[in-house]
C-alpha cells in the first residue's frame, strides 16, 4: 500500500497508509484532501468506496466530516462533489450544540461557502439565538450573514413564484 506523509502547520503528522487509516487528529485521507481542496483526490477516494460522511474522531475533531472541512476553507468544487455523492449537508459535530458545515463556513466568514450551503438547503433555525441548533454568535460571527442570505433567497423565491403565478392568470 502506498504511504502518504501528511504535513500540517503544527508540525509533522504520522504516516497514513491507506484511506481507512487516521492521523493524530482522527482525519482520514478524505478529510485531508477535502480540507486542501484537492478535488481529484477526493473523487478518487470516493470512487474507491470511502464513506462520504466519515466522521473524524480525535481530541479536537469531534465528528467533523469532510464537508465541514471543505466548507471551512471554502472549497466549493469539493463541497459540490461531496454533496453530489451524498454528504449530509446538516451533519453535526459532537458537543454542545453540534456544528454543521454551515457553522464552520460562518465561523471563517466565508461568504461563498455560506451562500453555497444555504442555496443547497442547509438548515438554519428561525431564531439565530437558538442554541439548540446554533453556537453563540461570538463563536460564529459570519452566522448573521448566513441569515441575511437565507432571507434574500426566500424573498427571491417568493417574488419569482409571485411572478410565475401572475403570469399564469
Amino acid at each position: 500500500m502506498p504511504e502518504f506523509e501528511v504535513d500540517s502547520i503544527r508540525g509533522r503528522r504520522r504516516l497514513i497508509r491507506s484511506g481507512g487509516d487516521r492521523d493524530d487528529r482522527g482525519w482520514t485521507l478524505l478529510h485531508i484532501y477535502a480540507s486542501k481542496g484537492d478535488l481529484k483526490e477526493v473523487k478518487r477516494l470516493l470512487d474507491e468506496g470511502m464513506d462520504v460522511n466519515v466522521a473524524a474522531w480525535g481530541p479536537k475533531s469531534h465528528g467533523v466530516t469532510p464537508l465541514h472541512l471543505a466548507a471551512k476553507r471554502g472549497h466549493l468544487k469539493v463541497m459540490d462533489e461531496l454533496l453530489e455523492r451524498g454528504a449530509n449537508i446538516d451533519a453535526r459535530t459532537k458537543g454542545a450544540c453540534g456544528w454543521t458545515p454551515l457553522h464552520n463556513a460562518a465561523k471563517e466568514r466565508n461568504k461563498k461557502a455560506i451562500k453555497f450551503l444555504v442555496e443547497n438547503g442547509a438548515f438554519l433555525p428561525d431564531d439565530i439565538n437558538d442554541t439548540r441548533f446554533n453556537p453563540p454568535i461570538h463563536y460564529c460571527p459570519g452566522l448573521e450573514w448566513a441569515y441575511e442570505e437565507m432571507k434574500r433567497l426566500q424573498l427571491d423565491s417568493y417574488s419569482s413564484s409571485e411572478t410565475s403565478w401572475s403570469s399564469d392568470n
